[in-house]
């Protein structure tokens, strides 16, 4: 038989079916800052399991856990910021627990953002 020589490869094949498959986080957002300078920073950040580009990315995922991805209900931490007013458009997009997110907020700057999303937009 012609494909004979080819049964080993096949059986080999057949054997890493039963590998599982990666796990796909739970939670996957893509976290931005738009600057007024026009300066622009982006993260990715991805919880259950914690990973992507996100300096902090347990910090923030354990913020986010605390809300159930809820940004609205994240409780700022206290941190001095200086008056300086240069905002920052900030957003959030992607799924949390398989529920979509859009978020979207401006703040006076760049700490008040870090402060005001304990540390979920410490971009």
């Amino acid at each position: 038989m012609v494909f004979s020589s080819f049964a080993p490869v096949a059986a080999a094949l057949i054997g890493f079916g039963g590998l599982a498959a990666p796990h796909v986080p739970d939670s996957m957002l893509q976290l931005t800052m738009h600057e007024t300078s026009g300066r622009v920073t982006s993260a990715s950040l991805t919880c259950e399991p914690t990973g992507g580009t996100h300096r902090h990315r347990d910090a923030a995922c354990a913020t986010l856990e605390a809300v159930n991805g809820d940004f609205s209900r994240i409780s700022p931490r206290r941190q001095k910021c200086t008056m300086i007013y240069s905002p920052v458009d900030v957003t959030a997009l992607g799924s949390w627990r398989g529920t979509p997110v859009t978020y979207r907020a401006t703040y006076p700057n760049k700490c008040a953002a870090d402060s005001q999303s304990n540390g979920v937009f410490a971009l």
